[in-house]
């Protein structure tokens, strides 16, 4: 049998995501050190807080984010789990009507407020049309999640093996590692040491430049898994079908190629 070994896009090996949550002012700076870096990534955004005093003004989300993906975060952060369905919905589905008018493009990501949810609840962001959604239980770990709904993050910015495990993502030789940060920005404000950015910009800088790196966002990653995952092979891998509109890096006998979109592609 002909071996087949799945690529991230233009045949990079490796994925880089950042998630960060609530939409405070500090994302200003975050999102300036990412962009200083080439780090990309999702921020989920609680949109009956923005124009408030400590937060991002709604004025600016589209400009501030862009590069990156906004994402929902429900309107006003409660604990799911703790409040009615029809609440649940409320806040899962105005949250994105508020944010696709001021991105202006469809949000169907999201994380879960305190990080807390149930099968139920999963169950409704289906419904709700949200393809993915964060928790905050870090695994340590630089895997692909089974189900993007229930999506485990490798750590927390303030992890104590944060750089370790950076260490550990660069010079990995396992297929498709996936490492996902997350946090939120006005911790690097709030937190002992007080003002304590530099974390930040060191975790960046190690990790960017990377040739072997694909730097996503949250959204970018669960599309192009879905879309590998949905190809088509024949039995002798010799053809595979892509039924998606995105396209799939992959190699077989050490050569690299690409599943084109709504094609057979011969190997």
């Amino acid at each position: 049998m002909r071996r087949v070994r799945f690529l991230y896009p233009e045949s990079k090996t490796k994925v880089l995501t950042m998630s960060y949550d609530d939409g405070k002012k500090a994302d200003y700076r975050l999102v300036g050190i990412f962009n200083k870096y080439g780090i990309r990534g999702t921020f989920h955004l609680n949109s009956g807080n923005l124009g408030k005093d400590g937060w991002v003004k709604s004025e600016d989300v589209k400009e501030l984010y862009s590069g990156h993906e906004v994402s929902c975060h429900t309107v006003t952060h409660p604990f799911l789990e703790r409040v009615s369905s029809l609440r649940v919905v409320d806040e899962v589905w105005e949250d994105r009507r508020n944010l696709e008018r001021l991105c202006g493009y469809p949000v169907t990501g999201m994380s879960y407020p305190m990080g807390t949810y149930n099968s139920e609840i999963v169950k409704q962001l289906e419904v709700l049309g949200i393809e993915y959604c964060r928790t905050t239980v870090s695994t340590e770990k630089l895997g692909i999640p089974d189900n993007f709904l229930m999506w485990h993050p490798t750590c927390h910015h303030a992890n104590a093996r944060l750089m370790e495990l950076a260490d550990q993502f660069i010079n990995s030789k396992y297929t498709m590692p996936v490492f996902y940060v997350w946090g939120h920005s006005y911790e690097f404000e709030r937190e002992e040491p007080k003002n304590n950015w530099g974390i930040i910009e060191e975790f960046c800088r190690k990790v960017s430049g990377k040739d072997d790196v694909w730097y996503a966002t949250n959204m970018e990653i669960v599309r192009y898994i879905c879309a590998m995952r949905s190809l088509i092979f024949n039995v002798d891998n010799t053809q595979v079908y892509n039924p998606t509109c995105q396209r799939v890096w992959f190699t077989c006998d050490e050569k690299t190629f690409v599943a084109e979109p709504g094609k057979v592609t011969c190997f």
